[in-house]
């Protein structure tokens, strides 16, 4: 049951009346007759995963993709706001323009979620809080899949709740888009997108910059972010690419990790790169890649006195992956292997370095027409904790064309950060005995997906015994002297369902049309475990009610209005409530304008430790597509 109490009258009638709403058009579509629709046809997308690639209608497992034009009418300018949209994903941003957020799927931490380019892991020794520091613009990214559920398998470590693949594009042609905006707070900005193929040498170069006065004191921002991309095609066999990004963070941090020392500040510059070979022939594909990424992160406790108190870190990653897939009448057999070194060179954290090797192994047999199973096997070596062995299965049975249903069954895992192992500060300090965490998981779930309408219903079941979570002991004194630190402490089993619903409604005429509706409601029950007379920092605080709606219209057959809504409560927080609209004006043309305003309803809340996000606010912009 969604909780809508504590949110104003006014409020409470115009939730009332959107349920109403979405209520009315998903029960008009039981009866609706198929129709030619714009909605995209999901079925036609192949999921990309780095060894089996499966249609999007044949997947076992939750999955939510978020199109490119989701990405262009959503009201959001960060990769971040777009993903604050998506059912089961939990986005807790410290400001706005994607300056840091951490992002959590199904009641999990963000240290327990795998970010990913284009298959590439983006993993930060460091700490998760450098999980989002990707150096693509918001507007190179064709789209985004959100595997929910364990991914161990798939990916390897870390992939512990759940992934999220950032997928962009080569195109074929020409084109040149330019786009500028400002608005509330000192907000300016713009992007520029280029490509230029050369025969079969294919190139694209985005440059971005975001930048704000801040919201509220000492939140002031700049955010630039470079991206190349190419790709070389040598014959029908063998196809070349590399990536080269980079991101430019300075950000003032105040409420960011404590609320002591509103002056804080923080600078982040990440470095990635990679260059692989694709060979693709009959039944074999291969795909060698190797990538290093860099991440330089200073901290001060006092933006305009680094001599108070500055952490300095640097953390690299190299690594090196082969991936492969051979397809028989038995059906398709996928296997890897990976290496990766990381290492960081810190004034708080020490010079520290660790290896990993990992097998991937699996196979997806059709049986009959209608079933098919998947499983698989990912050993991992880790340099200090020896061989873990993770497997996982899925199935999945065809009803008919339109609905299936499926199920499956995997083994998490994730290693701790350098931080958790020996950040020292303050009010914290590490614990190097930590070891990595472990859960099982399973899902069940049904899907619908015709040309006109897409729905899920989802119960899963995750379990964790050595969960890592940040504790203190009680006092009665105020600040608490206790040391938060990090322990293998609490067991807690995380029970939800999801649902969602999207239909294309293409209700009305060409002066106004209503286009799509769509809601999801997600619910999550943490069952925790832990000693009596402790305080916990993370595990009481992930979500348990989330609600969001979405509708969007044409009108005149040039400007398009997107409005989006959301009621998040998570356990032991304030819940609240906001509404954002954009509205897009010649979104394809040569020439096109947007507005864009967020926290329609002014609603007062807080998503990550003590920073206070901002109320309404309001931008606008202008759009230029040459060529």
């Amino acid at each position: 049951m969604i909780i809508i109490s504590n949110l104003p009258i006014d409020f409470q009638l115009f939730m009332k009346k959107i349920l109403f709403l979405l209520f009315y058009f998903s029960l008009e579509t039981a009866f609706a007759q198929e129709k030619d629709s714009t909605m995209m046809r999901l079925g036609e997308i192949t999921i990309m995963e780095n060894r089996i690639g499966i249609p999007f209608s044949k997947v076992s497992r939750n999955i939510s993709v978020i199109s490119r034009k989701e990405i262009e009418t959503t009201p959001a300018r960060s990769i971040q706001e777009v993903l604050s949209f998506t059912p089961g994903v939990d986005v807790r941003q410290r400001g706005v323009s994607g300056v840091q957020a951490n992002i959590g799927i199904r009641g999990g931490s963000f240290e327990q979620t795998l970010m990913l380019l284009n298959g590439i892991k983006l993993t930060d020794p460091q700490s998760g809080n450098h999980m989002m520091n990707i150096p693509v613009p918001l507007q190179s990214i064709q789209r985004i899949e959100v595997l929910k559920g364990p991914g161990s398998r798939i990916f390897g470590q870390n992939a512990y709740a759940g992934a999220i693949n950032i997928i962009t594009t080569l195109p074929e042609t020409k084109s040149l888009q330019i786009q500028g905006f400002g608005g509330d707070f000192g907000m300016r900005g713009g992007h520029i997108i280029t490509s230029l193929p050369i025969g079969q040498y294919r190139q694209t170069l985005s440059i971005s910059h975001d930048a704000s006065d801040g919201h509220q004191y000492n939140s002031d921002f700049k955010v630039t972010n470079v991206f190349y991309e190419s790709g070389f095609e040598l014959d029908e066999r063998n196809e070349f690419s590399a990536m080269l990004g980079f991101t430019d963070r300075e950000f003032g941090a105040n409420g960011f990790y404590t609320d002591a020392f509103p002056d804080q500040w923080e600078s982040v510059q990440t470095l990635l790169s990679s260059l692989s070979h694709t060979y693709n022939h009959n039944s074999l594909y291969i795909q060698t890649r190797a990538y290093w990424r860099r991440n330089i992160d200073e901290f001060r406790l006092r933006r305009n006195e680094p001599e108070f108190f500055t952490n300095n870190h640097v953390s690299d990653v190299l690594a090196l992956e082969v991936n492969s897939s051979y397809t028989s009448d038995l059906g398709i057999t996928g296997f890897g292997i990976e290496g990766r070194q990381e290492s960081i060179d810190s004034n708080n954290l020490g010079q520290r370095a660790r290896e990993f090797l990992g097998f991937f192994a699996e196979h997806r047999l059709e049986l009959g027409e209608k079933a098919d199973i998947r499983a698989g096997l990912y050993s991992n070596y880790y340099s200090e904790y020896g061989w873990r062995h993770f497997p996982g299965a899925e199935i999945g049975y065809q009803l008919n064309a339109n609905n299936r249903l499926y199920s499956n069954f995997g083994i998490s895992y994730r290693i701790p950060s350098y931080t958790e192992l020996f950040y020292q500060d303050r009010s914290t300090t590490g614990n190097p005995d930590l070891l990595p965490e472990e859960a099982s998981n399973f899902e069940i779930g049904w899907k619908l997906n015709k040309s006109r309408l897409r729905a899920e219903v989802v119960y899963f079941h995750r379990y964790t015994q050595n969960l890592i979570d940040y504790t203190r002991i009680l006092s009665d004194e105020d600040p608490n002297p206790n040391f938060w630190t990090p322990g293998n402490v609490s067991e807690v089993t995380f029970r939800g369902i999801e649902t969602a619903i999207k239909y294309a409604v293409n209700l009305g005429g060409t002066n106004a049309k209503l286009q799509e509706v769509s809601f999801s409601y997600n619910y999550i029950n943490a069952d925790l475990t832990q000693n009596e007379g402790v305080q916990s920092r993370f595990a009481l605080n992930s979500l348990r009610n989330q609600f969001i709606a979405g509708i969007q219209a044409e009108f005149f057959q040039k400007a398009e209005l997107t409005l989006k809504s959301r009621y998040i409560e998570r356990i032991a927080l304030d819940p609240y409530f906001l509404l954002d609209a954009r509205i897009d004006y010649n979104r394809m043309k040569t020439f096109g304008l947007f507005l864009e305003v967020s926290n329609i309803t002014n609603s007062d809340y807080i998503e990550a430790g003590f920073v206070q996000m901002p109320g309404r606010w309001v931008k606008a912009g202008i759009s230029l597509n040459l060529f």
